[in-house]
């Protein structure tokens, strides 16, 4: 029934698809403990799989990093550049997150954006949902981004009222610039307080946490240029960020953030200047 919902049937379609993932890495998880455990107490011969997996525990990898090893975790797994400690406590969140998703599979107020295995669904779903209210095509729509004022995801003023053909998402980092913490300039998207625009990074921070992101859904002018990685809109106050999820890059691209700029923004294509979805330890 939920399905049928217009503004809830794609949230959902994502919620069952990222715990069917979930479900299957935490099997294999638990199916090559068991096996390692009967293996170190002589009740299996030890296979370059089980081999792979203490060797991964011993270096504190995660297991089937190394494209040489036998593991299934890396392939089951999100991409990603942590330790097995951290990445490990980022799956108990990402775990704990979907679990409270799900009991009610109602739209989040406020998204942590990092925690899902794949982030374009949600936004492909941001713009569906829109676009059921609203008649537009679903190739005639794109994202859009503006940075609030607000950083806290429990804020009275993002769970009192949910953002217009959007949502909001929050734990993404930069790097190559920052976001001020108190932005001089500031104006209301809908009824979502926004502001600020990029300044330069401060000495030694390297991945300074952004805002609560609002991702609206929009039309497509003519005036913006389709490319490979999202619309171009060539506007002189707008910096087309790109997205991704770890410090790699390349691979792990997303989608093209819209942040608001002063000065040219030739300069944060030179900086290179991109939005991370995780930090690497």
């Amino acid at each position: 029934p939920l399905l049928e919902i217009l503004e809830l049937g794609p949230f959902v379609v994502v919620a069952l698809q990222e715990c069917t993932r979930m479900n299957a890495l935490l099997s294999e998880m638990r199916r090559t403990l068991v096996e390692l455990d009967k293996g170190l107490k002589g009740q299996l011969n030890m296979s370059d799989a089980m081999e792979d997996l203490s060797i991964a525990f011993r270096i504190n990898q995660w297991p089937g990093r190394n494209p040489f090893a036998q593991c299934a975790w890396e392939k089951l797994a999100w991409p990603s550049l942590k330790s097995l400690s951290s990445q490990f406590s980022d799956m108990l969140k990402r775990v704990a997150m979907l679990v409270e998703w799900t009991e009610t599979l109602q739209r989040p107020e406020c998204l942590w954006l990092p925690g899902l295995f794949n982030p374009t669904a949600y936004l492909t779903a941001v713009m569906q949902v829109t676009g059921r209210m609203t008649g537009e095509a679903l190739d005639k729509t794109t994202t859009e981004t503006h940075v609030t004022l607000m950083r806290n995801p429990k804020d009275e003023r993002v769970t009192s009222q949910q953002p217009e053909n959007g949502v909001y998402v929050y734990g993404l980092y930069i790097e190559g610039a920052r976001w001020p913490e108190e932005p001089e300039e500031t104006y209301d998207v809908g009824h979502t307080p926004c502001g600020g625009n990029l300044v330069d990074s401060r000495l030694k921070e390297l991945l300074p946490l952004m805002p609560i992101m609002y991702v609206k859904a929009v039309p497509v002018l003519s005036t913006w240029e389709a490319s490979a990685v999202g619309y171009m809109r060539y506007t002189a106050d707008i910096y087309e960020c790109p997205v991704y999820v770890t410090q790699f890059r390349g691979p792990t691209y997303i989608f093209l953030a819209t942040l608001k700029v002063i000065e040219n923004k030739s300069k944060w294509t030179l900086t290179g200047t991109a939005i991370m979805l995780q930090t690497s330890d």
